[in-house]
């Protein structure tokens, strides 16, 4: 087992894996920028080293300032949490170099996958379905799934009908999309989309597919060892989105029906399989109204809402990565995972609902967390703290768990009207709404259900 770990990362995931380290007995080593210095998972460390100024690229995104301080402190490992460099097949490349285990999967599977043209092209050999697009359609054997010319995209987009996405190849968690409604559109959406695929993600390849009108959201837990095992710890539900960022997750799903749950389970494992993918990973999903699914992307990290796959299995998922980077075999099959109870996660935001979701960044005045029998918090705020501008909105983390969905929704509001944040606005009145939505009472849930 390792003896220390350092975590490339920040916020409420860095706490997590730190919380997770002090359970296995396992030192840690907090990273973190200027605007950093005062942040929670800085005084929970065992060790902590500042690694630039405030901008992603001058600090947690530069992999010589981490790398520097994992030999400084000799770790064994990085743990790069979610976001940021966690899906980075270069940075674990470094990694290997510095003989410092990456804990996440392996080079290749960051590779396959991390690229979404790559990942459709191989699930697609493994027998799932995709939507249909750019990257469901024969080819030649010397050409891939990518759209070079708006022309090209113009002409699929009319075979294919719209509304079509425009999706950045190295794109993920809901950034590098544009959707165009009809051929103007897509004429001025084209050469934007692949732009801000080049600002964001250093590519700009783009592919097209078309868009899934009232769709579900539906994602499965997935771990893998390096011996070949693989299991599913169920599925979750992602469909409350704004502009395909999630805000809301549940699991187990409450919009599918046992036996597609079931399909979906099984499809999962089997594109895991399929590259031989060992640590945590995600296999998204997208669900039409006719109960079709199709692959969407695969996350080879850890998700921001793993936490209520942790509350009805029982199992520390973040133990379990780190466990299975040893090389550990797994030790239990499919059939030693139960699900019991529901569980919801409602991600507190510093953003205003009602002005647009403005970033609302600040001094926090007061902050009291809710409690209670089923409620858990993964947060890194306080009283006192200052909001950074710099980052994700993302604060808090808000998870219930009850005996079945209905209790769960009792227990959450309960939670976020004890939940108290000044000084700043946050998506808490949002998530209320929701809560209290009788769509989302009766289970009518789609990825439209904001139209925001």
């Amino acid at each position: 087992m390792f003896q220390k770990i350092l975590i490339a990362n920040r916020g409420e995931i860095a706490i997590r894996i730190i919380r997770a380290c002090k359970d296995m007995d396992i030192k840690s080593v907090a990273v973190y920028s200027t605007a950093d210095k005062d942040a929670l998972h800085v005084k929970y460390a065992d060790e902590a080293y500042c690694i630039g100024p405030p901008p992603s690229a001058e600090s947690y995104l530069k992999y010589a300032n981490i790398t520097t301080v994992a030999d400084i402190a000799n770790v064994d490992a990085i743990h790069p949490g979610a976001g940021f460099l966690a899906e980075d097949a270069q940075f674990a490349e470094i990694c290997e170099a510095h003989q410092i285990k990456f804990i996440g999967p392996s080079i290749s599977d960051l590779n396959t996958m991390g690229d979404k043209v790559r990942a459709l092209e191989t699930v697609a050999k493994a027998g799932l379905k995709l939507v249909p697009g750019s990257q469901s359609r024969k080819r030649k054997k010397d050409k891939n799934a990518t759209v070079e010319t708006v022309e090209e995209a113009a002409k699929l987009a009319d075979k294919i009908g719209y509304p079509v996405g425009i999706k950045a190849t190295a794109g993920g968690g809901g950034r590098g999309i544009r959707i165009a409604n009809n051929r103007p559109s897509l004429f001025n959406l084209f050469h934007t989309a692949k732009a801000e695929s080049e600002a964001a993600f250093g590519n700009a390849d783009v592919y097209i597919e078309k868009w899934i009108e009232e769709a579900r959201h539906i994602e499965v837990q997935v771990l893998g060892d390096m011996h070949g095992n693989v299991v599913h710890f169920g599925e979750r539900e992602c469909s409350i989105q704004r502009k395909q960022q999630k805000l809301l997750e549940e699991a187990p799903a409450a919009s599918i029906p046992p036996k597609l749950r079931n399909e979906i389970c099984k499809a999962a494992v089997k594109a895991a399989k399929s590259i031989g993918y060992s640590n945590a990973g995600t296999i998204e999903f997208v669900v039409d109204k006719a109960e079709n699914f199709y692959f969407l992307e695969m996350n080879t990290r850890i998700q921001v809402e793993h936490t209520i796959t942790e509350s009805i299995t029982g199992v520390d998922l973040i133990k379990e990565q780190i466990r299975l980077a040893t090389g550990e075999e797994l030790g239990y099959n499919q059939s030693d995972i139960h699900i019991n109870g529901h569980a919801i996660e409602c991600r507190i935001n510093a953003e205003d609902p009602a002005n647009q979701f403005m970033p609302s960044p600040g001094l926090i005045t007061d902050y009291q967390p809710p409690g209670g029998i089923g409620i858990r918090v993964d947060g890194y705020a306080y009283t006192g703290y200052t909001v950074p501008p710099h980052y994700d909105s993302l604060i808090a983390k808000l998870i219930a768990i009850g005996r079945d969905r209905e209790e769960t929704i009792a227990r959450l509001k309960r939670a976020l009207t004890e939940f108290k944040i000044d000084g700043i606005k946050t998506t808490i009145p949002l998530h209320l709404n929701i809560l209290n939505d009788e769509r989302f009472l009766n289970r009518n849930i789609f990825t439209n259900f904001l139209k925001t």
